[in-house]
């Protein structure tokens, strides 16, 4: 059963999302909007944050002071492509830095309309590059990222894979768009159901960001993509979500590609609901298992590098 304090915040993001999230705003006026609107940072724990700059994409350093050195997670902030940054996320990514012991990379990532595809692709693409030259091993590093970057980093993976760069120890996807041609069914069974998203207003920054490329390419719709050879992924996602059948349709394909997939759908739960961890158990919870998975999947991955070092040895 859902918590008191998420059907009142559930309630609070039907309305702000209903003023805010619509075609009839541009996309820099929503920007502004939802940055203004962006949550403080909650916290009761200390952490740094110092700003950085990655293969040239601005990004922030957000570390909580349990974190462990050389062990670190590329956040990709979401926003349907056209908004979002290092502060609408920063007390989220400052949750899943204490609660994962992990330095946070978050990237201020190109936004369309103004930078379409490739761009945001390309600033994920090189700030891992970026992780891996200050000495960061694939083994010790997380891809995440909610909504469109829970997408993008499903795309990243896709793009590191074909450029044949190591791949990082897994990927979490919060809620993630993976279909911007948006086919998926629950787009429209669950139109009356989710308090935040609505299939037009996601077909309309699609647009943004597609422009004049197919959308049915894997870097832009990673479910049309061949996951072959990624590294385990988790995908949560709301049952009330229109984009639910997105992250459904994901763990089938990655399934059928031989993936390591593990897929939650936390009842009566909204699109990115984890962004509250600071007031909502829902959203603990959520972070609670990033922070399981997170931890077994780097060492996982440390010990099977261990173990093909030992064999190449003798």
């Amino acid at each position: 059963m859902a918590s008191l304090r998420s059907k009142v915040l559930r309630f609070a993001i039907k309305h702000i999302a209903a003023r805010n999230l619509t075609a009839q705003i541009s996309p820099q006026a929503q920007r502004a909007r939802l940055e203004k609107a962006s949550l403080p940072f909650w916290r009761s724990f200390k952490l740094s944050r110092r700003t950085v700059t990655a293969n040239g994409v601005p990004a922030e350093w957000v570390v909580a002071e349990n974190a462990e050195e050389n062990k670190a997670l590329l956040y990709l902030h979401g926003g349907a492509y056209t908004f979002g940054s290092p502060k609408t996320h920063g007390d989220l990514v400052s949750r899943i830095s204490h609660f994962c012991a992990l330095e946070v990379l978050i990237i201020d990532y190109r936004l369309a309309p103004e930078h379409p595809f490739p761009a945001a692709l390309e600033d994920a693409t090189n700030a891992y590059q970026w992780l891996l030259e200050q000495g960061y091993l694939p083994e010790n590093i997380i891809i995440a990222g909610d909504s469109a970057g829970g997408g993008l980093t499903v795309a990243t993976l896709i793009n590191l894979r074909e450029q044949g760069v190591a791949l990082p120890a897994a990927g979490v996807c919060l809620s993630p768009w993976t279909d911007l041609c948006c086919e998926g069914d629950s787009q429209r069974t669950h139109e009356q159901l989710d308090p935040f998203l609505s299939s037009q207003w996601l077909r309309d920054m699609a647009e943004h960001y597609i422009q004049s490329n197919d959308p049915r390419n894997p870097l832009i719709s990673p479910l049309y993509g061949d996951l072959k050879g990624l590294p385990p992924l988790l995908i949560q996602v709301g049952s009330d979500e229109v984009l639910l059948d997105d992250s459904v349709r994901l763990e089938q394909q990655a399934l059928e590609d031989g993936v390591d997939v593990t897929l939650n759908v936390y009842q009566d739960m909204w699109h990115v609901w984890q962004i509250f961890a600071a007031i909502m158990p829902e959203a603990k919870e959520a972070l609670i298992e990033i922070a399981d998975f997170t931890s077994n999947k780097i060492s996982e991955a440390t010990y099977a590098k261990n173990e093909k070092g030992a064999e190449l040895v003798n």
